[in-house]
């Protein structure tokens, strides 16, 4: 059987699920109603329904399993409330202590920095606007995926994120892609 491998813009408000058999979930949107997935097609990893930005999906439990691992880095741009500083950056980058099914966990040292804003697609629900103080970005690179990890770490250094865009995993990068966009690659 040969295997085939999307790259997608997940859009805001979207679950990173092709079905759901939750009854209060049955009117949210799909990643199914982006592309004529393949039969057999499986998001690797997730992003929940408020983040955006690249989800991989394939046909290969292989391949899935390979991307969920530690040994693929993931980049996220996070905008958060407040400007934050190099000390929450170091704080970022050292690891900090979130919850995790209701247990404290210390999170591995990661790469994080500041960055200018960037230039992304428009979310389909806005963000709040400057009238509510300032914000910045930062960009935070993780070889983990605790759940709502990224938005949980910032909250614990005192920014809570706004908006969370996963913009690449591993050497596959969004690009220029808009949300919603699905692309082919051969290998992941």
């Amino acid at each position: 059987m040969r295997h085939q491998h999307f790259k997608l813009f997940k859009p805001y408000g979207y679950l990173s699920q092709f079905i759901t058999n939750q009854k209060q979930a049955k009117k949210k949107k799909m990643l199914g109603e982006l592309f004529p997935f393949p039969d057999g097609s499986m998001a690797a990893g997730r992003l929940d329904e408020a983040s955006e930005g690249l989800l991989l999906v394939t046909t290969c439990g292989k391949t899935s399993a390979k991307i969920t691992g530690t040994g693929m880095e993931k980049e996220y741009y996070a905008q958060v409330d407040g400007v934050i500083s190099d000390t929450e950056i170091n704080k970022l980058k050292q690891g900090v202590n979130i919850s995790v099914e209701g247990e404290n966990y210390l999170t591995k040292p990661c790469k994080a920095k500041r960055i200018a804003t960037p230039t992304l697609p428009i979310r389909a629900k806005k963000i709040r606007d400057e009238r509510h103080g300032p914000t910045s970005w930062v960009s935070i690179c993780l070889r983990e995926g605790k759940y709502r990890q990224v938005r949980k770490m910032t909250a614990a250094v005192g920014f809570p994120t706004l908006r969370l865009v996963r913009v690449r995993i591993g050497d596959l990068h969004i690009e220029k892609m808009q949300a919603g966009d699905v692309i082919e690659v051969p290998e992941i």
